[in-house]
């Protein structure tokens, strides 16, 4: 019997996937529990348009994320802030600043998660920054941050 998998399921394959089983395995146990459908001519052309349109979208989205990373990779951002003594900063540069600048600055919109700090800047200095705009793309930038 073929099947298409609605879901992952171990040891069998992945959601999309065409698979051949046995009967009694697909009839008491994977279609019962909506984990796979019967694999008929209108079932596969249905799952083929899905996965194009699924493959699509993250080819989109991964030239969208190379265009950003084109426009702000080695770019440097200047911050000024008010500083304290022994050229600590008063409170501290998060990755939601950073981001808000590149916007501002670049016109380029990142999510403050992807903004790679390991801990708030406290202190004046250059520092390099990774940003990952998508999973297989990623920028640097340089960060000098200055005393009013």
């Amino acid at each position: 019997m073929k099947v298409i998998l609605e879901k992952d399921v171990k040891s069998l394959g992945k959601k999309g996937d065409v698979v051949n089983i046995a009967e009694g395995y697909g009839r008491n146990y994977l279609l019962p529990r909506a984990l796979a459908v019967e694999a008929t001519e209108g079932n596969v052309k249905k799952v083929t348009t899905e996965k194009k349109t699924q493959e699509n979208k993250r080819d989109k989205a991964l030239k969208e994320a190379q265009e950003k990373v084109g426009r702000i990779d080695g770019q440097k951002l200047q911050i000024s802030v008010k500083v304290g003594d022994a050229g600590k900063l008063f409170g501290s540069i998060t990755s939601q600043e950073i981001a808000d600048r590149l916007k501002k600055q670049y016109k380029v919109e990142i999510d403050k998660r992807k903004i790679d700090l390991s801990e708030p800047i406290k202190n004046l200095g250059k520092y390099t920054i990774v940003v990952r705009v998508h999973p297989k793309v990623q920028a640097t930038i340089v960060v000098h941050v200055i005393g009013n």
